[in-house]
């Protein structure tokens, strides 16, 4: 399967299985296009009388028929060589995913179902989870870092993110808890590697000084400009965030000794989000996450069919606008724009996906054990809890079956191996059942790789032009093949899993 696009004045060309990646020139897209099924001596002739202008040279001693020829022979060495029109033979891999064992990677601790924000879009009932307000207890925390360790396998890295609600109205527990990490890694010779995800308004130095030391990422929550961000992420009392929140962000970023994110939701509200992000970059932020809003139809700021258009437009700017900045200099991350083609992820991880429901959970501040954090406060997902462990394996049956081979939206989409699949959870929600997908969250996710396939060529030219040398490679990201492979699935050649730039 081929997909062709053209973005900012690049044709580009995905080879979707091989998952080469090629800029071409206005011949060879056309060529490419009609070339699968038909002869050479057909393709030379539809080309040469379709009446649109091409670059030829012309000062070759060829003519124009011969240089399409010659076009179509490139075309046709990239065929014969995989990195075009290659077939699908990953499908496969997928008949047995039901009977693969898994292990626990990775736990969301909701150490607090409770929030000091009441935001107007959140899908956990402003940190309750239509429940009632709870705070996770040592003891519960102790118990669900005990059931990872226990339930990881051979796998040594282990990931666990303070959620909530609000985590931090619970930072003595989590200060704990990974202190109670650190003393099990050296027991059981497995490594935590501690995330937070906080609206910033108990951000202080303490916490600053904590995160430095023991946490990897840390996800910041704002929405870009002061007006959008307040509209819906208002105070218990109804005032007003971003002037609590910012000067505490901007502090954060300048001491920050490892990773952060500045992360937003745009809403039907603001589909104009590409002046959010740029107003996150203006404020001195480079790490910026901008999401769109998942929220059922009858909410007034939920995005519409209407709006994909212009956020598709969106997209387009904020990728022209990041493109410049690195130009002049300044490399700002979007998390919606990375994709890595020379390192990874391997195969098995694009075909299924985020792990929820196997590889990762959520638990909640009783120790409850969902299949992610979107599905907590819905009983019917309960899979059991960190004493007596999993009890519905029919559930986490069902997760291991959510991979793009089994939805048919996914099957034929292009984008199958970056997005792999989808969110489970959105597609729960608006269908029912766990592998279909969110129909206006595909549309957008298609633009964003589009856009980020296109910044990879266009940083390539401008690192050349420059004289940078910026080439990246690598062992595929998040492989477990150092640690004994925990996938279930056989990988003899892993290379040949891995995306890259041709």
């Amino acid at each position: 399967m081929v997909h062709q696009f053209k973005n900012n004045g690049y044709n580009m060309v995905l080879d979707v299985c091989s998952g080469s990646v090629h800029v071409v020139d206005d011949l060879v897209y056309d060529i490419i296009e009609i070339f699968q099924g038909r002869a050479k001596e057909e393709v030379v002739s539809a080309i040469a009388s379709n009446g649109r202008e091409y670059s030829f040279d012309e000062s070759s001693s060829l003519s124009r028929e011969e240089q399409i020829a010659d076009a179509y022979e490139a075309v046709k060495s990239l065929a014969d060589s995989g990195q075009l029109f290659t077939e699908d033979g990953y499908k496969n891999l997928i008949i047995d995913f039901k009977k693969r064992q898994t292990v626990v990677k990775a736990l969301c601790l909701n150490v607090s179902h409770d929030c000091n924000l009441a935001c107007k879009y959140c899908f956990a009932g402003q940190g309750e989870y239509n429940g009632p307000k709870e705070i996770m207890s040592l003891e519960v925390g102790k118990k669900a870092l005990d059931f990872l360790i226990e339930n990881s396998g051979n796998r040594k890295n282990l990931e666990v993110d303070f959620f909530g609600g609000e985590p931090l109205m619970n930072y003595k527990v989590v200060k704990q808890l990974v202190e109670y990490g650190r003393k099990r890694e050296k027991e059981t010779g497995k490594l935590f590697r501690f995330t937070l995800t906080t609206n910033g308004v108990l951000l202080n130095d303490d916490v600053l000084e904590f995160a430095n030391k023991e946490l990897v990422n840390v996800v910041l929550s704002i929405d870009g400009r002061r007006t959008v961000h307040d509209n819906m992420r208002p105070t218990r009392n109804g005032k007003g965030s971003y002037d609590i929140i910012l000067p505490k962000y901007k502090k954060f970023r300048e001491k920050r000794k490892g990773q952060y994110y500045v992360r937003g939701t745009f809403t039907h509200f603001n589909t104009d989000f590409c002046q959010d992000v740029i107003n996150l970059i203006d404020e001195g932020f480079d790490e910026v996450s901008m999401e769109p809003v998942v929220a059922p139809p009858e909410e007034d700021y939920a995005i519409t069919e209407e709006d994909v258009p212009k956020i598709c437009e969106q997209y387009d700017m904020l990728a022209k606008e990041l493109l410049k900045r690195y130009e002049e200099g300044r490399n700002v991350n979007f998390f919606h724009f990375m994709i890595d083609l020379e390192g990874g992820p391997c195969v098995y991880k694009r075909l299924s996906g985020c792990g929820s429901g196997t590889e990762y959970l959520a638990v909640t501040p009783k120790g409850d054990l969902y299949p992610c954090h979107q599905f907590v406060g819905n009983t019917d997902f309960i899979l059991g809890n960190i004493f007596e462990g999993i009890k519905r394996t029919d559930i986490v049956d069902e997760f291991k079956l959510c991979n793009v081979y089994a939805k048919d939206k996914c099957r034929d989409c292009f984008a199958r191996f970056y997005c792999s699949g989808g969110c489970a959870a959105n597609s729960y929600q608006f269908h029912g059942k766990l592998n279909d997908a969110y129909d206006i969250g595909c549309k957008l996710e298609q633009k964003r790789i589009e856009c980020a396939l296109m910044m990879k060529a266009a940083i390539a030219d401008i690192d050349a032009a420059k004289g940078r040398n910026n080439a990246s490679a690598g062992q595929p990201e998040d492989c477990d093949r150092e640690e004994s492979c925990d996938s279930g699935v056989n990988c003899p050649d892993p290379e040949s899993y891995t995306y890259s730039m041709r």
